[in-house]
């Protein structure tokens, strides 16, 4: 075995990153739950009215 050898397991600032990174999206997506449900009630809103404008 070589003297330089590294342990990959050893790398805990490489795992520490891994995991950070698998922590973002949930925060993301808690976010764009917000938003997917702004856009239904504005959907919604202009549907009713286009609905009363036509047979209003």
């Amino acid at each position: 075995m070589a003297e330089n050898y590294t342990d990959p397991s050893g790398n805990t600032e490489a795992f520490r990153a891994f995991v950070n990174t698998e922590t973002a999206p949930t925060e993301a997506a808690a976010s764009r739950t917000g938003l997917i449900i702004g856009a239904a009630v504005v959907a919604a809103v202009l549907l009713a009215l286009a609905t009363w404008l036509a047979f209003g």
